[in-house]
Order: C-alpha cells, then structure tokens, then sequence
C-alpha cells in the first residue's frame, strides 16, 4: 500500500508539471525553482534558509492585439553556469564590488505560434534576478505589450513599505502598513500636492518595495538595467498577497514596443534575514552592463553647495528675473523688461557662493534660474519655455566662468524642462555645446509637470529611453548629469557612471513644504536608494523657515541628523544644501560637512531597521579616514557603534557630533555637543540619539 501511495503522488507530479529544475545560490541559502505546469505555463519559486519568500508565480506576457504568450510552451534548451568575479567601479559604496551568482538559462518555443521567449536567472547570495529574453526569430519580429504577467506571490500579509502606483511621480510620502491595509489608505495617501499625479487605476504600489515577513524576513523587490522598457508598478492583490507586474502605459495605453533581439529589465528580488544585509546588497549593480565609456577620467565625485534652498524660504528670492508673463522664447528682449529686483541668480549673488566654496573646500556651485524662460514656466501647455544657452541679463556667464575658475571652483548648470522633453532634446546638443564653451561640467535637470510629447508619461518606455538619451549624449560632451523628477533608477550608474545622481524621490525641498516625517530617511536606503545614488540634498542647520519670512515649515530632523545624512544617504554628489549664511553660524558643526568624503573603499552596516534607524560607518577613497552616521525616527535610542571595522594595533581619534541633552526635532534642533575621543578597532561606542536625531562621526589615524 505504501508503495502504490508513492507511485499515486508521483504520478500526481508528473501530471501537473512538464519540466521542473532548480538553482541554488553559492553558498546554499537560496533555492530557486523553475516550472513549467501541465499547461505550458512557466513559473518559478524562492525559497530563503529552507523559508518560502516566492511561492510559485507565473511568467510570461499579454500581447497585442489580444494573445496570452504565457502558456503551451515547451522547454527547448537549459543551460547552467556560475561566475564569480570581480570589478571596480568609477565611483561607489565600494572600491571593489564581487559578482558571484549561479545562472540558469530556459529556452522555450511556444506551441502553435512557434514563438520563443527565453528567461534567465541568476542567483546571488542576497538575492535573485531573472529576465526574459526575446531571441531573433523568423515567426516573430515585432510585438506590443498589454502586459508583462510576472507574479511574486507572497507567504502573508507582511509589512509594506509602499508608495502609490504612479505613472508620473515618486514624490509621495513613504507609507508603512501591513499590504492588507494599503486600499483602505491610498486614496488618502494620493490626495497628497505634488506638481503632477498619474494613478493606476487599479491597486497597485511602486518598485522598489521593501517588505518584512512576520517570520523575519527582509524582502526587496525592484528592477535591474531599465532600457528600453517601461517602469514596473506593482499590482496587489490584497486578499492572497499576490503582487504582479504593471507595466506604466503611453497614455493610449500600450505598455512596451518590442522588437526580437532584445531583453527586458531584470526583475530583482533581495531577501535577507538581516536588514543589514538589504542596504549591503550590490546585487542590481551587477545586473546591469559594464561601463561602456572608455575614457573616466573626467567623471568626479562632487561636493557641492548653491544658489537653490533660498527659493524655498519664503524670503522672496526667485528663479525669474521679471514678473512680465507674457514670455515668447526667442522674441522676448530681456534687455528691455524691469528686473523684480530679487532674482537670486545674478552675477553678485552667485559670486558669494564661489567665494564661500573656494574658502570652504567645495567642488562646485549649482545655480537655478541663470538662463530665460522662468517668467511662464507653465507645465504641459506650453512647448517652448526656456533658452538652454541664453543667460538672463543680470548673469554673466563669462564672468562668472573667469571668476569660479580663478577660485578653483567649477560651476553647476541647471536645465529645468518643466517636462517639455520634445523641445529640450531639439536644443540638447547645443546646450551641452555652451556647457563646455562655459566650462560646466555638470548638469542638473528637472522634469516637474506633464510630459511633452502629450502621450507620455515620466515612467513609460519612450521617457524611459529620452533619461538614458540624455546620459548618452552629455558624455559625448563629457558632461555629468544628475536627473529630477526621473524614472527611479535601475543601476545604469555602472553602465554611464557620468550619470552621477538622481532625485527621483521626495527629497529635502519637501522639508518647505511640511512634507517629510522623521522616519523619512530612515525608509529611503531601503527603497529609493535600492537602484542608485540620490540627490537629497541635505545639510539644513536653519530649520525654522519662519526666520526667513513667510514660511511657517519646520525641518522634521535635528542639526546633528542632518550631518549624519551625508554618511547614510549615499551618493557621490552631495550638496550642502543651506544658505551659507547658515554655516556661517555653526562653523563647528559645519566642518563635518567639509571632512566627510563622498567616493569610498568600503561601507560597513552596522544596525539598521527599515523605519526605525539606520547607523552606517563608510572609509573615504585612498585615505586613513572613516565617516559614520547614525541615525533614528521619531523616538530616541542609542546607537552602539562596533568600530571593529577599523585596522587593528592601530590608534585614531574620533570627533563625535552629537545630539545636546535637550535636542529634540520639535523643539530644540540645534542643541548639540561636538567631543573628540581615543578610539580602536576593539572600541564599542554607545551614543543617544535624540527624537529624529543622529550621531555623525570622523576618525582620523593617529
């Protein structure tokens, strides 16, 4: 009897599965398994320390005009290998990232059609990344998506950290519930003020999502190497904890134009029983290519302050030089209308800001508002609002080009399109042209508003292609750019490391609007900065935006936290964001911002609870030097700092910028203590943090 319930379960099996093969990880932590059902549909599961992360999910696509390309396949081919090596980046957390993954690659024909699709996976130690592959082929040239089916079907209803589906903004404030709790929250969640709102219009969340199972496991879901393909959003299906891929559409509704030859973005799960180990995890930057620019050497990390925040104050300073509205690119002689008087970018200002980076150490100056068209920067019904190449009047482009090279500071350029992309790629090359007559080696762009062309939106295929246009085409003019109001990246930083930063997030400009939490940043790394760096442009000392004028916000950190974000929200451009007049104030505090570096050799996590409190210690690029910040949400703790990350036998002194006794975000954020300390590698230091507070910390050799 025994023997025949064995054969009746093997045969049961059988009949439900046509192929099946799995894949393990290098060190054994992580299963996947591959399926192909009775039916012909492939899918796949994951599992974590013998633990489901992915019950079995299905693959495939929905093509035009209405064919399921998700079944009746056949299995024609399986390969498996493994790689491990390793590279270096132009600029990093790392000096030195390994690649060691296990692949498994599944060809398949599909019955009927003859069509053929490919899916390749690759298994690394903290997670999986897997692709379809659409090969050259006589039957199937070209095809357009209605949707791509790929499924993560989840063990529970684990705790979400969710923005709303969006096809045109990632500016939402960072929800945290159980994924039972998000439909009964996102229609309040999205009558958030942002400057342009594209819902889905069914229940769904954006990539990257951070999740915590009940059973303890850390689980990150994204995407790797976004080219040629729309962003995912992810439909929730809230009853059996199923998420699904949902492609952003053009707005008459195709998702993807696809031709055969090609491949999709990797979708990217990273799974960890650590927290730690999410925000340690390179696994997206190994899924993307290579670096494809031969020559680096002009690509820098930068420190950088500028001519920005106070425009956010209320103190009245504008990005305009007139108030005429009635601007006509082209035809409008600036020379003949009445400055407002208070246009921050002028020839004056701007050389107060050079003369402060040049006695301070910074790299750069970032100016806003330098070039025509800011009068009538109406989004979506107007094409042509700004000159690319045309200064205002009272911005000297020349001069100032004299003057910042005289001080050995470079000058950021801003090209804000106000989202009428058509018109900023006819004038693209001539722009980068007058960067390098200038001298401007970074460009920071804007796309705030509705898209022109009036059929896309920020996150579909043909905004997704223009953001990377733009990355190729500035290192043709060997320009660095740091894109806004952009697609969330994907890791293509390795790819065009000129391609320095991104916004594509709710950053600090929302701290003016009273629009970040205390938990805010301690979300973030595990979400938005998952695919790359991010431009959030930290260091407000002043945050009482009453002192200024008509501004009521208060900052939502104290002092302290603000210096530690340089530590825990990486990137390799980083703006000290405040008015220097500010600085001015705490010079003691502000010689953290001066020190910490922004390319580093290794990055150490050392505690870190998604929204709760994140401490990270970091050692600069080729010097004897290490950088932590630490910092927490809304309640106090204390950090413990293991600093056995440092060399043995050897001594260093630590200047610690801490929390005052009676610091607290809501009512005394610039109470703090700066103190210096004998420290080693067997050093434990214990250090509290005050309401959405921090800790930041230098340590220097001996």
């Amino acid at each position: 009897m025994k023997r025949l319930s064995m054969i009746c379960l093997f045969l049961l099996v059988w009949a439900g599965t046509m192929f099946a093969q799995t894949l393990k990880s290098p060190d054994g932590n992580l299963t996947l398994q591959f399926r192909l059902s009775a039916e012909g549909t492939p899918g796949y599961s994951l599992q974590y320390k013998g633990k489901d992360v992915i019950k079995e999910s299905k693959l495939g696509f929905s093509v035009r005009p209405d064919y399921q390309f998700d079944r009746n396949f056949t299995v024609t081919d399986t390969q498996t290998s493994e790689s491990n090596t390793t590279w270096k980046p132009v600029w990093g957390q790392y000096s030195e990232i390994r690649d060691h993954h296990n692949e498994l690659f599944i060809a398949m024909k599909q019955n009927g059609t003859g069509w053929l699709l490919n899916l390749r996976f690759r298994l690394f130690n903290d997670g999986l990344g897997f692709r379809y592959e659409f090969p050259v082929q006589k039957e199937l040239r070209h095809f357009t998506v209605n949707e791509e089916e790929t499924e993560f079907r989840l063990t529970g209803d684990h705790k979400a950290f969710w923005l709303p589906g969006d096809y045109d903004t990632n500016e939402y404030p960072t929800t945290t519930s159980k994924l039972s709790e998000v439909a009964s929250l996102i229609d309040s969640v999205r009558q958030e003020p942002l400057a342009i709102r594209s819902a889905t219009p069914n229940l769904a969340v954006q990539s990257p999502l951070m999740l915590k199972s009940a059973e303890g496991l850390y689980i990150n879901i994204h995407e790797a190497a976004l080219v040629n393909y729309p962003a995912m959003q992810l439909n929730l299906d809230d009853k059996g904890f199923v998420l699904s891929t949902h492609l952003t559409p053009d707005r008459n509704g195709t998702k993807a134009y696809v031709q055969t030859g090609s491949v999709t973005p990797w979708r990217t799960i990273v799974v960890s029983d650590d927290a730690r180990d999410i925000l340690a995890s390179s696994l997206i930057l190994n899924l993307n290519e290579p670096c494809k620019l031969a020559d680096t050497s002009w690509i820098h990390p930068t420190k950088y302050v500028g001519v920005w925040w106070e425009y956010f104050t209320g103190q009245g300073s504008t990005w305009a030089y007139t108030d005429t509205q009635d601007i006509v690119i082209g035809k409008t002689d600036y020379t003949k209308l009445k400055p407002n008087g208070h246009h921050g970018a002028n020839t004056a200002h701007v050389k107060e800001y050079i003369d402060f980076a040049s006695k301070h150490g910074f790299d750069a100056v970032l100016v806003e508002g330098w070039n025509e068209g800011w009068e009538d920067n109406y989004a979506y019904s107007k094409e042509f609002i700004y000159d690319f190449d045309k200064p205002y009047p009272d911005f000297d482009v020349a001069e100032l080009q004299r003057y910042a090279q005289e001080k050995g500071v470079k000058i950021i350029m801003h090209h804000e399109t106000t989202s009428s992309v058509a018109d900023y790629e006819r004038q693209m090359h001539d722009a980068f042209r007058f960067m390098n007559k200038y001298g401007y080696d970074a460009v920071k762009t804007g796309y705030v508003g509705g898209i022109i062309p009036r059929s896309e939106h920020h996150d579909g295929q043909w905004m997704v292609n223009h953001y990377l246009r733009v990355a190729q085409t500035a290192a043709q003019y060997k320009i660095m750019v740091n894109s806004h109001e952009a697609v969330r990246p994907t890791g293509l930083c390795r790819t065009y490391p000129n391609w320095i930063a991104q916004e594509s997030a709710r950053g600090t400009e929302f701290e003016s609007f009273k629009g970040n939490r205390p938990d805010h940043t301690t979300i973030l790394p595990f979400t938005r900065l998952m695919g790359g760096p991010m431009d959030y442009t930290p260091g407000i000392f002043e945050g009482d935006l009453s002192q200024y004028g008509s501004n009521q916000a208060k900052l939502s950190t104290t002092l302290v936290k603000q210096l530690a974000l340089y530590v825990t929200m990486y990137s390799p451009l980083q703006m000290a964001a405040d008015l220097y007049q500010s600085y001015e104030k705490h010079l003691d505090a502000f010689q953290f911002i001066k020190d910490v570096a922004v390319d580093w050799d290794n990055t150490y996590i050392l505690e870190a609870e998604p929204g709760d409190y994140i401490t990270i210690a970091r050692k600069a690029k080729g010097k004897n030097e290490w950088y932590i910040g630490g910092i927490t949400d809304e309640n106090a703790r204390e950090a413990v700092i293991d600093l056995s990350f440092l060399p043995e036998g050897k001594k260093y002194e630590a200047t610690i910028y801490a929390d005052g006794k009676k610091a607290d975000w809501r009512t005394n954020p610039q109470d703090y203590v700066i103190s210096t300390k004998k420290v080693s590698s067997k050093t434990v230091l214990k250090q509290r943090l005050a309401p959405s507070g921090g800790v930041a910390i230098s340590i220097k050799e001996l």
